[in-house]
């Protein structure tokens, strides 16, 4: 039993000595773009667990610097030294909105990152005033008042205020959209119904679905919702295409050796495929996504040209 736990800590030297390395004894500090919250703290747990597994070690920080759509923690990891010991847990704001919402966001939502990985998604529900049973009745009552019934969001150009935006366009309606500063008051005005409806995650919605102050009538999710089988999706509700999936990635600065973002980005999938990481994000609204870099680079791609559409139709300027 000795000799085994003897050739165990001589083979696991190696992997310390590798994260000693390249972190040069220091910290590797992960820049979050949110004050804290559930669905960022949770991915980021099981990203640095997943890190000090691969690397043998090693300390991980969480960074908060949030403000100005997530561009602030953008910009600072940008310009960070390209040695690892900075990473970037970004959201799909970061890189397929802000570049149209800032007229100077400070970075390059493309050359300044090497983007690594997806990590998770965030499942989302179309919560509305209990009043309303179903997408189509909230539509034609849309209809029959045009510019009354109101639409609340987390701000102007969020991804709350888009899916009402697309919303309003597909079925040729117009509702009144109210922003907050914030989930909770955005939902606070449709429980107290003075607001009908939000596209918002599931982790904020469902207390209040549980606890009948909201119902869930439909979810922009591409399949329908495991722990909610009886919501239906938006596709299948005829809107084609109508999917929102947010997500949390991992981005590093430019510059970070190739055989190091290699290991990241394997950490990264690895990390997130057992059933205890599933499990923990699903406790949070929220599904594993970590599948490399090439998806990665084909879903900021595939966001960035729908949500540019959406802004210009929205009329959101660059501020």
């Amino acid at each position: 039993m000795l000799r085994r736990a003897l050739l165990a800590s001589a083979l696991a030297v190696p992997a310390i000595a590798r994260a000693q390395g390249f972190t040069e004894g220091r910290p590797v500090s992960i820049v979050l773009p949110y004050s804290p919250s559930a669905g960022q703290e949770v991915t980021s747990r099981i990203l640095t667990d997943g890190l000090a597994e691969s690397f043998g070690g090693g300390s991980y920080v969480n960074d908060h610097r949030p403000g100005a759509g997530t561009t602030v923690a953008a910009r600072y990891v940008a310009r960070a030294r390209p040695d690892g010991t900075t990473l970037l847990l970004a959201t799909n704001v970061t890189f397929t909105m802000a570049q149209f919402a800032y007229r100077n966001p400070g970075f390059d939502p493309d050359a300044d990152f090497h983007h690594i990985s997806l990590l998770s998604e965030a499942l989302y529900f179309v919560a509305a005033n209990p009043k309303w049973q179903s997408v189509e009745q909230l539509v034609a009552e849309a209809k029959r008042r045009p510019g009354e019934l109101v639409y609340t969001s987390w701000g102007v150009g969020s991804v709350a205020h888009l899916l009402g935006v697309d919303f309003c366009r597909r079925n040729n309606i117009d509702m009144l959209h109210v922003p907050f500063n914030g989930t909770p008051p955005a939902l606070i005005e449709i429980i107290a119904g003075r607001a009908d409806v939000i596209f918002t995650t599931m982790a904020a919605a469902l207390p209040h679905v549980q606890g009948g102050r909201l119902r869930a009538i439909a979810t922009p999710s591409p399949q329908r919702i495991p722990s909610y089988p009886e919501l239906p999706t938006m596709q299948e509700l005829g809107y084609e295409g109508f999917v929102m999936l947010p997500w949390y990635s991992l981005s590093a600065p430019p510059g970070v050796a190739p055989a190091l973002l290699a290991q990241l980005e394997d950490s990264a999938r690895r990390a997130f495929a057992t059933p205890a990481a599933a499990a923990k994000l699903a406790e949070n609204g929220l599904v594993p996504a970590a599948r490399g870099r090439a998806d990665m680079l084909a879903r900021i791609a595939e966001d960035r040209q729908r949500n540019q559409e959406l802004m210009r139709i929205a009329g959101i300027q660059p501020e």
